[in-house]
């Protein structure tokens, strides 16, 4: 038994020869004891570590097997965050390094026996990131299951004015209503929920963020931040016991110190002061990951075209004080809204494909993001099909790019999207982990579509189809009275939408 005892006659050359019989004799019975109990190798029973520690000597094959699948997971998705079960020790390493090192790790590492002999289950693969849909037109939206019913956008007295000096109507499924809930300003974009339960909006045309002071039924916008270029992503972020408030602007990442309750922004820091600005696609969006870092995407300067900053049409990585800058994921031509799946760790991001080609194509996209991941843009498009009206690269350029995780129906921009994670749950259950996404909707499509709110289905962390959820701001003559920007869950179950044409935030809740 290799460990155990060893008699090193290099080290010992004068040992007597009849106390070196009696040492070998009583090792060999030793060697039969041990033989007869079996090796600490057996894969039926592997013993496990205490205080904590993850079982290290379960077999080769059941470790190398179990890590083999947690170097897959790790090659393509971002680490669990919630819920993920324990993995060995051996695995957790060996998922950073290769199979060869797994494989010794299961065998050389000690073992102890101060507790009974279990296996520590392995992490859950994730399904591949793709999607079943051929490479043309993608799908319209479904009506959900038992369709929409037509409800009346409720309006508080002192709101009515401007567009909403009208009755308005919207649909959106049984049990479910919609109230107009603030007119912040001009160009309401993106929002976000701050530690201590106010929403935050940025007003991009106007350059500041407000946050809105709860009335019960209205929200009263109140100025936190101005003299912004440009600000539309936002988001809240702790470093070193300090909660900042994220401003990413078109040219430049701002954060501000934050403290619950506080009115308005002060000792104002630029921590990213050359995000790639100009023509095009001008919105910047901000996310932080579950590692703690920073991405902003960024859109392309053009509809299609090849980009002198990498930066453009992609989602860089930063640390959360703006150093360490790194290019993330590219061939993303405008990847407006951006944020991590809680439970599996991964970015999801709203893609926007090119025009002028067709009613049909592109199709819009859901993307989940990994690292050095390239999506396709400005060569290829969907399901890795090449863009030949651009003409560069080639068809098999294509077949090493990122398909969409699921395709959606051209021209309906896609922009904010937002999870069904809240605090207390209000929607019906089966809502518990899906995601919203508002359609802003076409500018160059007849017949016009989008200018709706959108439920994206999810199974095991993947998303697997659409259906419409709130319509209506598209008329039948097609003329519309607001194009949806957000989607933002509240902590309360009930979920906020931002539009930058009727200048509007909407409210809607469920009550059986």
């Amino acid at each position: 038994m290799e460990g155990f005892y060893k008699l090193d006659r290099h080290n010992h050359p004068y040992l007597k020869s009849n106390a070196l019989v009696a040492l070998l004799a009583i090792s060999g019975i030793l060697a039969l004891l041990l033989a007869a109990c079996g090796n600490e190798t057996q894969t039926s029973s592997p013993a496990t570590t205490t205080s904590g520690a993850a079982s290290t000597t379960q077999s080769s094959t059941t470790t190398a097997a179990t890590t083999v699948a947690a170097t897959t997971q790790a090659a393509t998705t971002a680490p669990t965050t919630t819920g993920a079960p324990a993995t060995t020790q051996a695995a957790t390493t060996a998922a950073a390094t290769t199979a060869n090192t797994t494989t010794q790790a299961a065998t050389s590492a000690p073992a102890t026996t101060s507790a009974p002999a279990t296996t520590t289950p392995a992490t859950k693969e994730m399904p591949p990131i793709g999607n079943s849909y051929p490479a043309g037109p993608a799908p319209t939206a479904a009506p959900p299951q038992g369709g929409l019913a037509e409800v009346t956008l409720q309006v508080p007295g002192s709101l009515k004015r401007g567009t909403f000096a009208q009755a308005h109507t919207l649909s959106l499924p049984k049990d479910f209503s919609i109230s107009l809930y603030s007119l912040p300003g001009s160009g309401v974009r993106f929002g976000t929920f701050s530690p201590d339960g106010r929403l935050f909006l940025s007003i991009r045309d106007e350059g500041k963020v407000v946050w809105l002071k709860d009335n019960g039924a209205t929200g009263e916008p109140q100025p936190f931040a101005s003299g912004l270029n440009g600000p539309h992503g936002l988001a809240f972020h702790e470093v070193n016991g300090q909660m900042y408030l994220y401003v990413a602007e078109n040219d430049k990442v701002t954060r501000f110190p934050y403290k619950d309750g506080q009115a308005s922004a002060t000792n104002k820091e630029v921590i990213v002061k050359n995000i790639p600005a100009g023509d095009g696609h001008t919105t910047r969006s901000i996310a932080f990951g579950p590692d703690g870092k920073m991405y902003i995407a960024a859109g392309s300067s053009c509809n299609v075209c090849e980009e002198s900053d990498p930066r453009r049409a992609a989602v860089t990585r930063y640390n959360a004080d703006g150093t360490g800058e790194h290019l993330f994921a590219t061939g993303l031509r405008n990847e407006v809204g951006i944020k991590f799946y809680p439970t599996t760790g991964e970015l999801w991001g709203t893609e926007n494909g090119r025009d002028n080609l067709g009613n049909n194509i592109p199709p819009e996209e859901i993307n989940i993001l990994k690292d050095g991941g390239n999506y396709g843009w400005p060569y290829c498009y969907s399901n890795q099909v090449w863009d030949s009206n651009f003409g560069l690269k080639n068809a098999d350029y294509c077949k090493n790019t990122i398909p969409p995780a699921l395709p959606m129906q051209a021209h309906s921009a896609p922009l904010g999207i937002d999870f069904y994670f809240p605090k207390t749950t209000q929607f019906p259950a089966d809502y518990q982990g899906d995601a919203f996404v508002a359609f802003h909707g076409s500018w160059n499509r007849s017949p016009a579509t989008g200018f709706k709110v959108v439920r994206i289905r999810v199974k095991d962390g993947r998303p697997v189809s659409y259906e419409d959820f709130a319509t209506g701001w598209l008329l039948s003559n097609g003329s519309r009275f607001g194009r949806p920007v957000d989607t933002i869950v509240a902590p309360d179950g009930s979920l906020f939408v931002t539009d930058d044409t009727a200048n509007a935030v909407y409210h809607i809740t469920y009550q059986k």
